[in-house]
């Protein structure tokens, strides 16, 4: 342990301002906040542009895998880009404004086309969507390889994306159910998606804005001067996928937890959870509130201990954790008094106390195993460098995005084909539809069982992720030495 400690003396890391690994954090919070937009897309697409609940699942798959596939692409312009204005800022800003124009016309204007052209429409403005959201998407996952690979301060990108998402989700569902659909009286009012769109425009402009300060003295021309060199081929994807087995790992774990993660977050396992097991869908923007704080002290502890002993056995430690908070809220789903859930301290009751108890402790491990991945990618990256010579964050992203949504696709296609086998193949399932025995099992099947099989896996996976702290300081000594050279 005393040799490990001497070894981190002698490393000059590449460090980074607090603020700096924070503000960047905010490209990660500017891409959910669509993506929480975009769980409302099968919504809006039934209820208002008349698609099926069988069409509009196959096209949001379909869509989603589109999405995975140009993510290689993406990585690999990444790669090649000369940096002449960064090579990561303008990625950055021209997916945002990408992703700005497709929302508002895919929410603002695909019912008003003819029936005739509304379908091919509706996968033309996605298609632009996906590549807007695939460039800052990308950017996350790799950017984090140039702005710090010091031990303690990696980590600290986990806690500012557990913060900024939880508020950004939090905060949509707040909007959403508390705000949006009294004023609209439900999905079916096209004003409602107009002003949602709004809102995510100028919130995600303004992350962008921030995530663009952060990174912007990380992200200068004189940084890449020796990589202009290098030489990157499509057949670089293949080699690392087959050489690099720490990356191999992390996909395999995170990409499980990625399809549960699609699913238990899925805006129909949330209408089914709140607004008909529990009779009261407000619970589900105001329960982001409520448990922000307790869910932030989880999250503290996490980062601590990936501080303390790396960041791999902290990602162990909290899936297991996981694992075990979630047997325990099946236990109190399973009440018959589950309806009577409420944040209104006259009404406060035992099965609420036990809700939250457990909801804020599971939330709180699903944050650290969620965002804890992308300062592993980093890792991965540069474990790259180390065993090839080649800085390649682009394509270590994308290759870890390609695999990553596509589990959220077959995440996303495996609750319509659920809804589709309990009977709901036209319409989906609303606030306030009769409870049967069959919606409530596929309802804690769906929010609990999936995860647990999700985590499993991540476990199994991860027994054979290497890079662990003793390991990274060993990379970061033998790239400083390189450096010297």
């Amino acid at each position: 342990m005393s040799e490990q400690i001497e070894q981190e003396k002698t490393i000059h890391y590449n460090d980074a301002k607090i603020w700096q690994i924070a503000f960047f954090s905010m490209n990660n919070t500017a891409a959910n906040l669509y993506l929480a937009l975009m769980g409302y897309i099968s919504y809006y697409a039934n209820s208002m542009a008349g698609f099926s609940v069988v069409l509009i699942s196959s096209l949001v798959t379909a869509m989603n895998i589109f999405d995975g596939v140009t993510d290689p692409v993406v990585g690999f312009l990444l790669d090649k880009s000369k940096g002449r204005f960064g090579k990561f800022r303008p990625f950055m800003v021209a997916g945002n404004i990408l992703m700005a124009v497709s929302a508002v016309l895919l929410f603002a204007t695909t019912h008003l086309i003819p029936k005739w052209v509304r379908i091919p429409y509706f996968i033309i403005i996605y298609a632009i969507f996906i590549i807007g959201y695939t460039f800052q998407t990308v950017v996350a996952k790799s950017g984090q390889t140039i702005i710090t690979n010091n031990p303690k301060k990696r980590p600290l990108s986990t806690y500012f994306d557990s913060i900024f998402i939880m508020a950004a989700y939090g905060g949509s569902a707040l909007f959403v159910a508390n705000y949006l659909v009294p004023k609209y009286g439900g999905f079916t009012n096209e004003e409602l998606y107009v002003e949602y769109v709004f809102w995510v425009v100028v919130l995600s402009a303004l992350a962008t804005l921030l995530a663009v300060i952060g990174i912007w003295k990380k992200d200068q021309p004189g940084r890449y001067e020796h990589q202009q060199t290098q030489k990157i081929k499509v057949w670089d994807f293949f080699l690392i996928l087959k050489q690099n087995k720490p990356i191999r790992m992390l996909i395999m774990a995170a990409c499980t937890n990625r399809f549960a993660a699609t699913v238990y977050s899925h805006t129909t396992v949330g209408v089914m959870l709140y607004g008909i097991m529990m009779e009261n869908y407000g619970i589900a923007g105001w329960i982001g509130v409520v448990a922000a704080l307790p869910t932030l002290l989880v999250v503290t502890v996490g980062i601590r201990a990936a501080q303390r002993m790396g960041q791999k056995k902290a990602l162990v430690l909290f899936t297991g954790l996981g694992i075990f908070f979630q047997l325990l809220l099946i236990v109190v789903l399973m009440q018959d008094n589950i309806n009577t859930v409420t944040f209104n301290l006259k009404h406060f009751n035992a099965i609420s106390f036990w809700f939250m108890l457990f909801f804020v402790l599971l939330n709180g491990c699903k944050s650290i195993t969620n965002n804890m991945v992308v300062p592993m990618i980093a890792d991965c990256s540069d474990y790259e460098q180390y065993r090839s010579g080649k800085f390649v964050p682009g394509l270590m992203g994308a290759l870890f995005s390609f695999v990553d949504k596509i589990f959220a696709a077959l995440g996303t296609a495996f609750v319509g084909l659920v809804m589709l086998l309990i009977g709901y193949n036209k319409t989906f399932p609303q606030i306030g539809d009769a409870l049967t025995p069959v919606l409530r099992y596929t309802t804690i099947f769906l929010f609990c069982g999936t995860p647990i099989i999700g985590w499993v896996s991540s476990l199994i996976a991860l027994k054979f992720y290497r890079l662990d702290k003793k390991k990274m300081n060993e990379i970061a000594a033998a790239l400083q030495e390189e450096e010297i050279k």
